[in-house]
Protein backbone atom coordinates (compact mmCIF):
# COMPACT_ATOMS: atom_id res chain seq x y z
CA UNK A 1 0.00 0.00 0.00
CA UNK A 2 1.27 3.46 -0.87
CA UNK A 3 2.02 6.02 1.79
CA UNK A 4 -0.39 8.96 1.90
CA UNK A 5 2.30 11.25 0.48
CA UNK A 6 2.59 8.96 -2.57
CA UNK A 7 -1.15 8.85 -3.28
CA UNK A 8 -1.21 12.31 -4.86
CA UNK A 9 -1.10 11.79 -8.62
CA UNK A 10 -3.91 13.61 -10.44
CA UNK A 11 -2.69 16.29 -12.83
CA UNK A 12 0.88 16.06 -11.61
CA UNK A 13 2.73 19.33 -12.30
CA UNK A 14 5.98 18.74 -10.50
CA UNK A 15 7.60 16.49 -8.01
CA UNK A 16 6.15 16.87 -4.50
CA UNK A 17 8.32 18.79 -2.03
CA UNK A 18 9.00 16.53 0.95
CA UNK A 19 10.46 17.56 4.33
CA UNK A 20 11.22 14.63 6.63
CA UNK A 21 12.19 14.45 10.29
CA UNK A 22 10.24 17.55 11.30
CA UNK A 23 8.91 18.18 14.81
CA UNK A 24 5.40 16.78 15.26
CA UNK A 25 2.94 19.27 16.85
CA UNK A 26 1.29 16.41 18.77
CA UNK A 27 4.05 14.16 20.15
CA UNK A 28 6.95 16.60 19.82
CA UNK A 29 9.27 14.05 18.16
CA UNK A 30 11.14 14.66 14.91
CA UNK A 31 9.08 12.04 13.07
CA UNK A 32 6.80 14.28 11.00
CA UNK A 33 6.89 14.30 7.20
CA UNK A 34 5.55 17.35 5.37
CA UNK A 35 4.52 17.03 1.72
CA UNK A 36 3.43 19.79 -0.66
CA UNK A 37 2.48 19.12 -4.26
CA UNK A 38 1.00 21.23 -7.05
CA UNK A 39 -1.77 19.69 -9.14
CA UNK A 40 -3.93 20.81 -12.02
CA UNK A 41 -7.57 19.79 -11.59
CA UNK A 42 -9.50 19.94 -14.89
CA UNK A 43 -12.26 22.60 -14.82
CA UNK A 44 -11.11 23.77 -11.37
CA UNK A 45 -7.53 24.95 -11.83
CA UNK A 46 -4.19 24.71 -10.11
CA UNK A 47 -4.16 23.63 -6.47
CA UNK A 48 -1.62 22.94 -3.80
CA UNK A 49 -2.07 19.75 -1.80
CA UNK A 50 -0.50 19.67 1.66
CA UNK A 51 -0.11 16.81 4.11
CA UNK A 52 1.55 16.13 7.45
CA UNK A 53 2.12 12.58 8.69
CA UNK A 54 3.83 11.51 11.92
CA UNK A 55 5.31 8.00 11.96
CA UNK A 56 5.40 8.01 15.77
CA UNK A 57 1.88 9.02 16.87
CA UNK A 58 0.07 8.62 13.49
CA UNK A 59 -1.01 12.27 13.43
CA UNK A 60 -2.32 13.19 9.97
CA UNK A 61 -3.46 16.50 8.55
CA UNK A 62 -4.11 17.34 4.89
CA UNK A 63 -5.59 20.20 2.93
CA UNK A 64 -6.14 21.53 -0.58
CA UNK A 65 -5.78 25.20 -1.55
CA UNK A 66 -6.57 26.83 -4.86
CA UNK A 67 -3.96 29.15 -6.33
CA UNK A 68 -6.66 31.55 -7.50
CA UNK A 69 -8.65 33.70 -5.11
CA UNK A 70 -12.12 32.30 -4.74
CA UNK A 71 -15.38 33.35 -3.10
CA UNK A 72 -17.51 31.27 -0.76
CA UNK A 73 -19.11 28.40 -2.69
CA UNK A 74 -21.94 25.95 -2.44
CA UNK A 75 -21.87 23.06 -4.92
CA UNK A 76 -24.89 20.76 -5.23
CA UNK A 77 -25.32 17.70 -7.42
CA UNK A 78 -27.99 15.03 -7.72
CA UNK A 79 -26.40 11.60 -7.78
CA UNK A 80 -28.60 9.73 -10.24
CA UNK A 81 -26.61 6.63 -11.09
CA UNK A 82 -23.42 4.65 -10.88
CA UNK A 83 -21.81 6.81 -13.61
CA UNK A 84 -21.93 9.78 -11.24
CA UNK A 85 -19.62 8.04 -8.77
CA UNK A 86 -16.56 8.98 -10.84
CA UNK A 87 -17.26 12.75 -10.74
CA UNK A 88 -14.22 14.53 -9.27
CA UNK A 89 -14.57 16.26 -5.88
CA UNK A 90 -12.12 18.74 -4.35
CA UNK A 91 -12.82 19.21 -0.63
CA UNK A 92 -10.77 21.59 1.52
CA UNK A 93 -10.46 21.39 5.30
CA UNK A 94 -12.89 24.33 5.63
CA UNK A 95 -15.69 22.66 3.65
CA UNK A 96 -18.79 20.98 5.00
CA UNK A 97 -20.31 17.93 3.30
CA UNK A 98 -24.05 17.30 3.37
CA UNK A 99 -26.51 14.73 2.17
CA UNK A 100 -29.87 16.28 3.15
CA UNK A 101 -31.87 14.35 5.74
CA UNK A 102 -28.98 11.88 6.16
CA UNK A 103 -25.76 13.54 7.34
CA UNK A 104 -23.91 16.82 7.68
CA UNK A 105 -20.18 16.77 8.28
CA UNK A 106 -18.93 20.15 9.48
CA UNK A 107 -15.26 21.15 9.49
CA UNK A 108 -13.32 21.29 12.72
CA UNK A 109 -9.69 21.37 13.87
CA UNK A 110 -9.13 17.76 12.74
CA UNK A 111 -10.84 18.25 9.35
CA UNK A 112 -8.80 17.30 6.28
CA UNK A 113 -8.86 18.38 2.69
CA UNK A 114 -8.60 15.89 -0.14
CA UNK A 115 -9.18 15.24 -3.81
CA UNK A 116 -11.45 12.28 -4.52
CA UNK A 117 -14.62 11.46 -6.43
CA UNK A 118 -18.27 11.10 -5.39
CA UNK A 119 -17.74 7.42 -4.64
CA UNK A 120 -14.88 8.34 -2.27
CA UNK A 121 -17.10 10.84 -0.45
CA UNK A 122 -19.94 8.31 -0.14
CA UNK A 123 -17.56 5.61 1.13
CA UNK A 124 -16.24 8.00 3.80
CA UNK A 125 -19.81 8.77 4.85
CA UNK A 126 -20.74 5.07 4.91
CA UNK A 127 -17.71 4.36 7.10
CA UNK A 128 -18.71 7.13 9.51
CA UNK A 129 -22.32 5.90 9.66
CA UNK A 130 -21.19 2.28 10.21
CA UNK A 131 -18.99 3.37 13.13
CA UNK A 132 -21.85 5.41 14.61
CA UNK A 133 -24.26 2.48 14.21
CA UNK A 134 -21.87 0.19 16.11
CA UNK A 135 -21.76 2.49 19.14
CA UNK A 136 -25.40 3.63 19.08
CA UNK A 137 -27.32 2.29 22.06
CA UNK A 138 -30.70 3.82 21.22
CA UNK A 139 -32.63 1.29 19.12
CA UNK A 140 -34.62 3.94 17.22
CA UNK A 141 -31.46 5.88 16.32
CA UNK A 142 -29.74 2.68 15.23
CA UNK A 143 -32.69 1.86 12.97
CA UNK A 144 -32.50 5.32 11.39
CA UNK A 145 -28.75 4.97 10.76
CA UNK A 146 -29.32 1.58 9.07
CA UNK A 147 -31.92 3.21 6.79
CA UNK A 148 -29.42 5.97 5.88
CA UNK A 149 -26.75 3.36 5.08
CA UNK A 150 -29.22 1.47 2.88
CA UNK A 151 -30.21 4.67 1.03
CA UNK A 152 -26.58 5.59 0.28
CA UNK A 153 -25.78 2.06 -0.93
CA UNK A 154 -28.87 2.12 -3.16
CA UNK A 155 -27.72 5.46 -4.60
CA UNK A 156 -24.25 4.01 -5.27
CA UNK A 157 -25.92 1.17 -7.18
CA UNK A 158 -28.04 3.58 -9.23
CA UNK A 159 -31.29 2.53 -7.53
CA UNK A 160 -32.01 5.82 -5.78
CA UNK A 161 -31.26 9.53 -6.24
CA UNK A 162 -29.60 11.55 -3.49
CA UNK A 163 -28.24 15.08 -3.30
CA UNK A 164 -24.63 15.86 -2.33
CA UNK A 165 -23.74 19.38 -1.17
CA UNK A 166 -20.26 20.80 -0.55
CA UNK A 167 -20.10 24.27 1.06
CA UNK A 168 -16.80 26.07 1.51
CA UNK A 169 -16.51 29.61 2.94
CA UNK A 170 -13.01 29.93 1.42
CA UNK A 171 -13.99 28.66 -2.05
CA UNK A 172 -11.32 25.95 -2.20
CA UNK A 173 -13.77 23.11 -2.87
CA UNK A 174 -15.76 21.93 -5.89
CA UNK A 175 -17.82 19.16 -7.41
CA UNK A 176 -16.37 19.14 -10.92
CA UNK A 177 -19.29 18.44 -13.26
CA UNK A 178 -21.37 20.40 -15.74
CA UNK A 179 -24.43 19.18 -13.77
CA UNK A 180 -23.24 20.83 -10.54
CA UNK A 181 -25.36 23.74 -9.33
CA UNK A 182 -22.95 26.43 -8.07
CA UNK A 183 -23.88 29.31 -5.78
Amino acid sequence: MKKRSEQISEGEIGKPAVLSNQKCPICGKNTLTLVEAEREIPYFGRVSVYSMDCSNCNFHKADVESYSTRKSVKHTIEIKGADDLSIRVVKSATASVKIPRIIEITPGPASNGYITNIEGILRRILHQLEETKETEENRESSKKIKAHIKKIRRAMNGQETIKLIIEDPEGNSAIVSDRTIKK
